[in-house]
């Protein structure tokens, strides 16, 4: 049967059933390989499940409820030919996952790569529900993927791949802004997203609120990642607890920082690390890693990544030619923030950084997790650090949907207040500022400046949430803490609305 399925055009599983029946002829179909893991250790969809399972076991739902948080809600597999320029034609696989629908629209970005599965999405969505549930974003998680390298394909070929997929979610009802709302991922951006939006409004030209559905243009999005990164860290860092387990004090500044991964979020984090004091010592791309134990410059090695592609080649700093070693290498944080299943059983041990903060989704195994925190090593897990995205997505889906921009409506006004204010002030202290100094204290919030301050809050109240939790059990790391919290919220909200059959008896 599943072979069949597999090479359908199109399944769409709904509901419990259907979904159990066909996961498990899909379970090793992940094509991730990775040298940090050993065979006996779970693919990705068995690594989100295992850590779901620790933290229902302390988070008091029902059993029952527990099931239905834990099945994906539905998946969308399609195949389509598409014509290739040379006149070739090709056949390309995409998928769709709603892990949860207890709240609508469900979110969750769409990534081009080779290693694209309903494994992966599968794993992702889920991830993806319990990270909004984490920030109070109140939107299910979803994720979608289309299986194939970017960068072997021309821009008109991506163009033709992006509205034919963009197409398909439509004929099934995968997308809208109020049923499933796609956002950019690896392999992608802005410019897919408006190819979607544009194919998407073709099909729903009535759709007033059609820009709510993918984000073309957002404030803060390019760096909201690495910054909610950034923010978690250096929360955490602050805390009693974790500087008496890790022997650090004070926040950020002075502290020596690995970054596995240079893309998107990998350098927005090291950009806001090294801005506020830390000293970026290592960073790791798919080529090589440099280490400079004196401190890379971000900027410069951004620059030199840009003009040749590569790290390699890179002068002011030492060559590690197998990149994934350099997670290894001596400092206070390291942040992942590649691929899954970085660090597993055969790398673990030889973890030397003394807070890991997960940037990827999922870098860790369950088995070498344990490990960290048995070993002393804080974790701070992915479905909070790098939540950041999501949140500055939903900022973007509610300027969109109310078709106003953050600040249009009270900037002058606060500029007005503080202008009167600082003028009374003056005048009782008998001194005039001079212009500039007048103009930094009435200064009102630009947009990005508003979005970075309501990142800033979401972070920093999700931290302290997984904090109380992780010391009200007094003996539970912070991401079965992360993850209870989150199954706790899913499971108000399914409880409270009806969503769920639950025994009353």
């Amino acid at each position: 049967m599943s072979a069949t399925l597999l090479r359908s055009a199109s399944l769409i599983k709904l509901a419990a059933p259907t979904t159990a029946r066909v996961l498990p002829a899909l379970r090793g179909m992940s094509t991730h390989a990775n040298a940090a893991c050993e065979e006996s250790e779970p693919a990705f969809l068995g690594c989100v499940e295992q850590f779901f399972d620790k933290a229902a076991a302390v988070s008091g739902v029902k059993p029952e409820t527990l099931a239905a948080i834990k099945r994906v809600d539905a998946v969308l597999s399609v195949t389509f030919p598409i014509e290739l320029e040379n006149g070739k034609t090709e056949i390309v696989r995409g998928y769709r996952a709603q892990h949860s629908h207890h709240r609508l629209p469900v979110k969750g970005g769409i990534r081009y790569a080779d290693e694209v599965d309903m494994q992966e999405v599968e794993a992702l969505a889920s991830l993806m529900t319990y990270k909004c549930a984490v920030v109070d974003v109140p939107f299910g998680g979803a994720k979608g993927g289309v299986a194939i390298n970017p960068k072997k394909y021309s821009t008109r070929e991506l163009e033709r791949i992006t509205r034919r997929f963009a197409l398909e979610l439509c004929q099934k009802n995968f997308i809208g802004p109020g049923i499933d709302v796609p956002a950019p991922d690896v392999g992608t951006g802005g410019r897919e997203m408006s190819w979607i939006m544009d194919t998407y409004r073709q099909f729903n030209p009535t759709d007033i609120n059609s820009a709510g559905q993918s984000k073309v243009v957002s404030v803060a999005a390019t760096e909201a990642t690495g910054l909610g990164v950034y923010y978690g860290v250096r929360e955490f860092l602050k805390y009693d607890e974790v500087q008496k387990q890790t022997g650090l004090t004070g926040d950020i500044e002075g502290k020596r920082v690995v970054i596995q991964g240079f893309g998107n979020v990998g350098y927005w984090a090291a950009k806001f690390f090294e801005a506020n004091g830390a000293k970026i010592v290592g960073v790791a791309d798919q080529d090589c890693g440099i280490y400079n134990e004196q401190g890379i410059n971000i900027d410069e090695l951004q620059e030199y990544k840009s003009a040749k592609g590569v790290l390699g080649g890179y002068s002011s700093g030492t060559i590690v030619p197998e990149s994934i070693k350099l997670i290894e290498a001596e400092c206070d944080v390291l942040i992942p923030a590649a691929l899954e299943r970085q660090i597993g059983l055969k790398n673990v041990n030889r973890i030397k950084a003394k807070v890991i903060g997960e940037g990827a989704n999922g870098p860790i195994t369950p088995a070498a997790h344990d490990i960290l925190v048995k070993n002393g090593r804080v974790v701070v897990p992915d479905l909070l650090l790098n939540a950041g995205g999501v949140c500055v997505s939903y900022f973007e889906w509610l300027k969109n949907i109310s078709h106003i921009r953050f600040g249009r409506m009270n900037k002058k006004w606060d500029e007005q207040g503080k202008a009167q204010l600082l003028s009374l002030v003056e005048e009782n202290a008998g001194r005039k500022l001079t212009v500039t100094e007048r103009q930094q204290v009435i200064h009102g919030a630009e947009e990005h400046e508003l979005v970075y301050s309501g990142l800033e809050d979401t972070m920093i109240k999700a931290c302290e949430e997984t904090r109380v939790t992780a010391n009200e059990f007094g003996n539970i790391d912070y991401r079965t803490a992360a993850i209870a919290n989150a199954i706790r919220k899913i499971a108000a909200v399914s409880e409270g609305s009806g969503s769920l059959f639950t025994n009353r008896g």
